[in-house]
């Protein structure tokens, strides 16, 4: 079965994590400052372009514990947002309710 947007025959993309992310972005960190063409980089990192500044845009000055404990801060906001929503829709429609607006 193919993912929505896929094309059939061509290839799946790979997925890393955040660690895999941010040890090949050292590693580039690290060529480029020696001197080395970024195409060359990322060639040698098996890496596109896109995927490079997006990790880069993404994780870029983060140690691993940051991006962890951001990824963690980011889903608890969604959980506090999605409960504020439950409650504020909840309260509304009592509050209908009980003005006979239903």
């Amino acid at each position: 079965m193919l993912g929505a947007g896929r094309k059939q025959g061509s290839m799946p993309s790979l997925r890393h994590t955040v660690a895999q992310h941010l040890a090949k972005l050292r590693e580039a960190e690290a060529a480029l400052s020696k001197g080395q063409l970024p195409a060359l980089v990322r060639r040698e990192l098996s890496i596109t372009e896109q995927t490079y500044y997006r990790s880069s845009n993404e994780h870029g000055g983060f140690k691993l514990n940051q991006v962890k404990r951001l990824k963690d801060t980011e889903r608890e906001n969604f959980r506090l947002k999605r409960a504020v929503a439950d409650f504020t829709l909840n309260t509304l429609t009592l509050k209908e309710t009980a003005e006979g607006n239903f």
